[in-house]
């Protein structure tokens, strides 16, 4: 077996892992489910009405849902760095170095169960979203594309929250560490308004924000694109106009600047 077999082998043991803590704690996905039903429910009955009066809401369900659908999933992302983070604290990090396995296994190990995490919890809000009136316009395998989009950026951003959890002493520090940089980066975007509604500096952070692209792709491959009256869009800039090209491009870059970055830092995380 070569080294690139063995590492996968070696990555999908580490994944198997810590997917059977879902099985052995059950409350870990209860609340992560219950959480993304808790935001659709808000934005769509707490705030839709307000933000779209003349459609009674139903039109803000459907530009709504793609945006709380790559808030969800970037957020879930953290879970790769408290769960690392918990990792190192509890020595388990130091138990894996000791054994004969590729050293990258662990993470990639790591990142891949939380690929499986967040297809959980899209179904689940997909289900709820079609509940409260959101419905997707294009085909299925248009949909589809929506969705391996959201997952393919959030896969290479929980490279990024594993370094925050290899750096930092605490799944608690992770946890503070990753609001600091998620909210701004999800709700500086068109996730949940149009981008006409921001002022103009804001507006040309959140056009060229990685997030509004992946809303934005997601957005135009459910259908829901003109969800927003017409009167309310702005001229779009180069990644909202190639928005799943762009998403690609800030995906391979995050993984190949990250990707080493955790690497290394898991090298000195059992030395601490």
């Amino acid at each position: 077996m070569n080294a690139a077999a063995t590492m996968l082998a070696d990555a999908s043991v580490v994944a198997k892992r810590n997917l059977i803590k879902i099985k052995r704690v059950p409350d870990l996905l209860v609340f992560t489910t219950l959480s993304p039903i808790m935001f659709v429910l808000l934005f769509a009955y707490v705030f839709g009405g307000a933000i779209d009066p003349t459609g009674g809401g139903a039109g803000y369900r459907e530009f709504l849902m793609a945006g709380i659908f790559a808030q969800t999933v970037i957020f879930g992302a953290t879970n790769t760095g408290a769960g690392l983070a918990e990792d190192v604290k509890k020595g388990i990090i130091e138990r894996f170095r000791s054994l004969p396995m590729s050293s990258s296994a662990v993470l990639t190990g790591r990142t891949l169960s939380d690929v499986v995490n967040n297809l959980i919890v899209l179904v689940v809000m997909s289900l709820t979203g079609l509940l409260v009136g959101w419905r997707i316009h294009t085909s299925v395998g248009e949909a589809l594309a929506g969705f391996a989009v959201l997952i393919v950026f959030a896969y290479a951003f929980s490279w990024v929250m594993a370094f925050v959890g290899l750096l930092v002493p605490s799944p608690e520090v992770v946890n503070n560490a990753s609001f600091v940089v998620i909210f701004p980066l999800t709700f500086l975007a068109n996730t949940f308004v149009p981008l006409n509604s921001l002022p103009g500096p804001l507006r040309v952070f959140a056009e060229w924000n990685p997030v509004s692209a992946v809303t934005a792709a997601a957005r135009s491959l459910f259908g829901n694109d003109g969800a927003i009256p017409a009167s309310a869009s702005v001229s779009d800039p180069w990644p909202l106009q190639h928005p799943v090209l762009y998403v690609l491009i800030w995906s391979v870059a995050i993984v190949a600047v990250f990707a080493p970055l955790a690497s290394r830092q898991y090298r000195r995380a059992a030395s601490r």
